[in-house]
């Protein structure tokens, strides 16, 4: 059983009967439009926040030619760094460099850096860090291996990274021991480098030498942020949306109340109209 009030049903049927009258229904037609236009550009600011909060991805792992993302004596750019690069050149013997204190996985070790002539003008200097070993007397010993590789021409394939600062040797320890793949302090230890270009990165090779173990280089990360002001827009337009239907309820409320107040008007002002013509 309808345990409704007969009142509360009689509004809510009268209401109801206002609502469909032509004038209210275009109203209502007028308001859906405007919501469905607050909601259309409502999802144009979360697709706007979503686009915005998309990495311009790099194709970090595609092989290009280092000449399009480096140039000697000029620092590589942001886009630049990690990239797979291939570049020609020809071994320096005798220019290879011990690098110390370099984790690999979650092991602490040496690199070897060898020393490119790149296949260019005036033969800019490269380093390339080969690979890594666990223990320094491996990685001597492999170096001085490296240095009968010849000087044939060689193609390096490998991440480009740029250039670290040079940090000084702690007290007591060999005044030319290094912790960072730094150019400027390479071109002070290899030979006859006088009056060179050198590039200011370096690359870590893909394939190390016998001996040697890769060098764990993974892409760069990138990161992703949301852009909140515009999700904060896009939540403004949906309340805007809601608004409009909400203004037209009120709109038709107020006209019923207002019907309904006239009404109770007439019917109080009836009776006195009749008491006073009576004889």
């Amino acid at each position: 059983m309808d345990q409704t009030h007969p009142a509360r049903r009689t509004t809510t049927r009268s209401m109801l009967r206002m609502m469909v009258r032509p004038r209210w229904v275009l109203a209502l037609l007028a308001a859906l439009a405007i919501a469905a236009a607050f909601a259309v550009l409502g999802q144009w600011q979360l697709s706007r926040a979503v686009e915005s909060s998309r990495v311009e991805t790099h194709p970090t792992e595609t092989i290009v030619p280092l000449a399009e993302k480096a140039e000697p004596s000029k620092p590589i750019r942001q886009t630049s760094t990690g990239q797979m690069v291939s570049v020609t050149g020809r071994w320096v013997p005798g220019d290879e460099q011990i690098v110390g204190n370099r984790v690999n996985g979650e092991a602490t070790g040496y690199w070897v850096v060898s020393h490119l002539a790149v296949d260019a003008d005036g033969e800019p200097g490269l380093p390339v860090a080969r690979g890594w070993a666990a223990d320094e007397k491996t990685a001597r010993a492999v170096a001085a291996g490296l240095a009968d590789e010849g000087t044939e021409a060689v193609t390096v394939i490998g991440r480009l990274l740029p250039t670290e600062a040079p940090e000084a040797p702690d007290d007591g320890a060999d005044p030319h021991s290094m912790t960072t793949v730094s150019t400027a302090a390479l071109i002070n230890l290899w030979a006859d480098f006088d009056n060179r270009d050198v590039y200011t990165a370096y690359v870590v090779e893909i394939e190390p030498p016998t001996g040697l173990t890769p060098i764990d280089s993974p892409p760069p990360s990138q990161e992703v942020e949301l852009n909140w002001l515009n999700v904060f827009y896009a939540v403004e337009w949906v309340v805007f949306a809601g608004f409009a239907i909400f203004l037209w309820y009120r709109l038709v409320r107020d006209a019923y109340e207002r019907e309904q107040e006239e009404a109770a008007d007439a019917a109080a002002q009836a009776p006195a109209e009749t008491t006073s013509s009576a004889p």
